[in-house]
């Protein structure tokens, strides 16, 4: 999609649940002192007790509602973008929706996104595209628990992976001031095999299959996933800004999934990208699957980095394997 559409981010909001530092972290799990900040590049993280994915999604919802001053009733779409549910049935959306304030009352269609880390991306490009003069508000909510589905023994993911949840609302914009100026989506299926939780699905049900640690853990094969991004990236992101006005260099602002501490790494040595213009939230967050992007997108709005009118590209990597862009004047 290559088009100037008029779309405006107008509400956000977030909910993180507690924190853990990663020098209690390694104490409790018996791992060397100061390992998770060597290698994973996480300084903390927040995981959840009881909160559930609806619960944290409705948290942030309605923080974005506050931000933005908007009523529940001038919601006509909801999307929920992520890979974590709290049901196989009903649909994850629909849990968020119910335990929104009054959202019982309105009937607005609830529907989900699923393409793991770059969901966000994917339900911004939808929203852009449906967005008419019936469908004018729009929220977007990623709400994401990893932690529940993490190994102990597996070091590399235990001190990577955090839980958050992100709600942003987008509307027409008619003075045409923020728009959607490209976005990209691409699987490559090669490396449909390099992260998963392999079992809980139809292929290897509980029914069979009854709860095994490696069975129903993430799995993640780091190395053969950054093997292949290296190779895909750049082909990606040069026929990306081609026929653009836009460089990656030139961009005001760059917010990248948060991998991994070695992901972002090679992503700035790759494009020769300063600090400054890539924004980075590892440290305090972890990666938070299909929250990362946008919990680092509106930590950055909070915090005056992102100003109305810059140019922000939101990108990365997620299991599938695919890769993702979208280019936005925010």
């Amino acid at each position: 999609m290559n088009l100037k559409t008029p779309i405006k981010i107008t509400g956000i909001g977030k909910y993180l649940p507690k924190k853990i530092l990663s020098e209690d972290l390694e104490v409790n799990f018996n791992i060397p002192n100061g390992w998770s900040d060597k290698n994973s590049g996480v300084q903390q993280r927040h995981w959840t007790d009881a909160e559930t994915v609806g619960y944290m999604g409705a948290k942030a919802a309605q923080k974005a509602l506050d931000y933005s001053n908007t009523n529940i009733k001038e919601i006509d779409l909801l999307i929920s973008a992520g890979a974590s549910f709290d049901h196989i049935i009903p649909n994850q959306s629909s849990v968020i929706k119910s335990q929104i304030k009054d959202a019982d009352e309105y009937n607005f269609p609830a529907l989900d996104i699923n393409t793991t880390c770059l969901s966000f991306l994917t339900a911004f490009q939808y929203a852009a595209q449906v967005m008419n003069e019936k469908t004018k508000k729009i929220l977007i909510v990623s709400s994401e628990v990893s932690s529940k589905h993490l190994d102990e023994n597996n070091w590399e993911t235990l001190t990577l992976f955090g839980d958050a949840a992100v709600a942003v609302i987008v509307e027409f914009d008619a003075s045409n001031e923020s728009y959607l100026i490209k976005s990209e989506h691409r699987t490559y299926s090669k490396g449909v095999n390099l992260t998963k939780i392999e079992g809980g699905g139809i292929k290897k049900p509980f029914k069979f299959f009854p709860y095994d640690k490696e069975l129903h853990s993430f799995q993640m094969k780091g190395k053969n996933l950054l093997k292949l991004a290296n190779i895909e990236l750049p082909k990606f992101m040069d026929e990306f800004f081609k026929n653009t006005d836009y460089e990656i260099q030139n961009l005001d602002k760059i917010i990248p999934h948060q991998a991994s501490k070695l992901g972002l790494l090679l992503f700035k040595k790759m494009y020769s990208l300063n600090n400054d213009i890539v924004l980075e939230t590892l440290h305090k967050y972890g990666n938070c699957i299909a929250a990362s992007i946008p919990l680092t997108f509106v930590d950055a709005i909070e915090n005056q980095i992102i100003k109305r009118g810059d140019i922000c590209l939101l990108c990365g990597t997620s299991a599938g394997f695919a890769i993702g862009g979208l280019l936005i004047k925010y």
